[in-house]
């Protein structure tokens, strides 16, 4: 049961933007949806949503096609969507009226939401002094907020109904680390709520914080599909993490190992082989130096993800 996605297909003319996309969410938890830019992912999310028409393919929840007017779905897309001029308080009002939840309630929802998020001051304004006694202060509007307070009630939008399924498009694209955190915080208490979660990022540590099932996009493609614990097993633990006191690069050069990156704190050495790192610890160890961290791991996701589609940052 649970969430099923069945070769998704779209085209446009000749151009297959999303070949046979498949995976499955057995129970609630987070689900990535990775891939670089124009890779089809938020063509993916819309034709799982049922916002754009799928050429082939099923989307199926608890067995049955998923249809927005039965099972309650909520949508944070990349594209910010709130209207400028209208008071927040009534946007979210409005938003949860489409969703049929009860106008107490959603008065509700919004204040938690709003303390959760750090948007009180602007959903309730304090009283301000004029002529020496106090009055209600102007409501706020969404073009009076940050950018970064707008994609947090944009947020709010997405959850105000209580929806089953959450589609995160993006949902940390452009914020600061204090509101980063503060979307972590939100996402994860959602998700111990069982909730069933797609969410799309290029922040590759973010995704392994939250997600145990991963899918990459390349050009439409799924290139790498599974659970990302096993993907990473499957690699072997090829990144040596190393710190010492004093210049250990000609013991690694002895061993003809190369190193993959040196940063103030560390180094990293890539690996062909366990075995290597026991060698390069005993001539460490023999040459009396003094290591602080050494430390065998498995590549990272940022690793596999470039190693399967090329690097991000060299996008154009």
């Amino acid at each position: 049961m649970g969430l099923e996605i069945k070769d998704l297909v779209k085209s446009y003319g000749d151009r297959v933007v999303v070949d046979h996309l498949s995976f499955a969410m057995d129970r609630p938890g987070v689900y990535a949806l990775l891939g670089t830019n124009g890779a089809g992912k938020t063509t993916s999310l819309r034709m799982i949503l049922g916002m754009l028409k799928r050429d082939e393919g099923e989307v199926l929840f608890n067995g049955k096609p998923l249809s927005t007017e039965e099972v309650n779905v909520g949508y944070l897309a990349e594209e910010r969507g709130l209207y400028p001029k209208v008071t927040l308080m009534d946007q979210m009002l409005y938003f949860a009226a489409l969703k049929n939840v009860p106008k107490k309630q959603a008065a509700e929802r919004i204040k938690y939401w709003a303390e959760k998020l750090k948007l009180m001051e602007y959903f309730y304004p304090e009283p301000v002094m004029k002529k020496g006694r106090k009055v209600p202060a102007k409501p706020y509007k969404a073009d009076q907020l940050s950018k970064g307070n707008q994609q947090k009630v944009q947020l709010m939008a997405t959850l105000i109904a209580d929806p089953d399924i959450i589609v995160l498009d993006e949902p940390l694209s452009g914020l600061d680390p204090v509101n980063t955190n503060i979307f972590k915080d939100i996402i994860h208490e959602v998700a111990a709520n069982d909730k069933y979660i797609i969410m799309s990022s290029h922040q590759m540590a973010t995704i392994e914080e939250f997600c145990s099932d991963i899918t990459i996009l390349n050009h439409g493609n799924v290139v790498l599909s599974g659970n990302l614990n096993e993907i990473k097993k499957s690699y072997g633990r090829v990144n040596l993490i190393v710190k010492a006191e004093e210049d250990i690069s000609s013991y690694i050069n002895e061993l003809g190992l190369k190193i993959k990156e040196e940063t103030p704190d560390a180094i990293m050495v890539k690996l062909d082989r366990e075995e290597q790192a026991n060698e390069l610890l005993h001539k460490l160890v023999d040459a009396g130096v003094n290591i602080i961290r050494f430390e065998l791991a498995e590549p990272s996701l940022h690793e596999i993800f470039v190693e399967k589609v090329g690097d991000v940052n060299e996008e154009k």
